[in-house]
C-alpha cells in the first residue's frame, strides 16, 4: 500500500506558510497543500475542525505521512531539515548556525508577530485604531526589524547565507519583503537585504513557492 504523502495546511499570502513551501522546494519534498482560508467566512482557521488538527488556529500546519502533526513554521522547517535528504538549510559550525537562526528569528520573532493578520485585525476592530494609524503601526514595525538584519548582512562576502546557495535565513527574509511592498514599507534603507532577496527570488525553490503561483491565490 502506497504511503499517503505529506500534508501542508497553509494559505497563499501567509508569510509562515510563505516559508515552509520554500523549504520544501529546497528539501524536494512533495505534499499535498491543503487551504485555509485565513479571512473567508471569518478565517477557516477559526473552524472547529482545523481547530481540533491545530488548536492554535494558525498556519502553517504539517501533517507527515506517519503522521507526525507539526505547527509553527520555524519548527516545521527544522524538522524537515532533519528528518530530510539533501543539502543542510543551516550551517554545520555551532556558532554560524547560531547566528542563522539568530537572523532568521528576528524576522519570526520580532517582525512578523507585530504585523500578522490577527494583530492588524484587532488593532482596528477592537482597538479602533484607523487604517492609517494600523499602517504607521505596520511599517515602524518592520523598519525597527529590517534596519538591524541590514547592519548584520550588509558586511556579507558571499551570495547567500550558506556561501553560495541560501538557507534559513532566505526562508525567512524573501516572505518578509513580500509583505513589506503589499503594505509599502520603503525599502531604500535596506540594499542588501532587497540584493538578497532578489537573488534568492531568482532560483527556481523559491520562485514556486511565490504566493501567487499558489492554487488557492485564484480564489482569495
Amino acid at each position: 500500500m502506497a504511503e499517503s504523502p505529506p500534508v501542508l495546511y497553509g494559505y497563499w499570502r501567509s508569510s509562515a506558510t510563505y516559508r515552509v513551501r520554500i523549504a520544501l522546494n529546497l528539501k524536494q519534498v512533495e505534499v499535498e497543500h491543503r487551504s485555509v482560508h485565513l479571512v473567508r467566512d471569518g478565517g477557516e482557521q477559526h473552524a472547529p475542525a482545523y481547530r481540533r488538527r491545530n488548536p492554535e488556529g494558525l498556519v502553517p500546519l504539517f501533517i507527515d505521512s506517519d503522521g507526525t502533526c507539526l505547527s509553527q513554521s520555524l519548527a516545521i522547517i527544522e524538522y524537515l531539515n532533519e528528518t530530510r535528504p539533501g543539502a543542510s538549510l543551516l550551517p554545520e559550525d555551532p556558532v554560524a548556525r547560531a547566528q542563522s537562526r539568530s537572523l532568521a528569528q528576528v524576522i519570526a520573532c520580532e517582525i512578523h508577530p507585530l504585523d500578522n493578520l490577527r494583530v492588524l485585525k484587532y488593532l482596528k476592530r477592537e482597538l479602533g485604531v484607523e487604517e492609517p494609524d494600523k499602517l504607521r503601526w505596520y511599517r515602524h514595525w518592520v523598519a525597527q526589524g529590517l534596519a538591524a538584519l541590514e547592519s548584520r548582512v550588509a558586511g556579507w562576502s558571499t551570495p547567500f547565507s550558506l556561501g553560495e546557495r541560501p538557507g534559513l535565513v532566505e526562508l525567512c527574509l524573501v516572505p518578509q519583503l513580500y509583505n513589506a511592498r503589499r503594505f509599502d514599507c520603503p525599502l531604500d534603507d535596506y540594499p542588501a537585504l532587497v540584493a538578497l532577496d532578489a537573488r534568492a527570488r531568482d532560483l527556481e525553490a523559491f520562485r514556486r513557492a511565490a504566493p501567487e503561483l499558489q492554487a488557492d491565490a485564484v480564489t482569495a
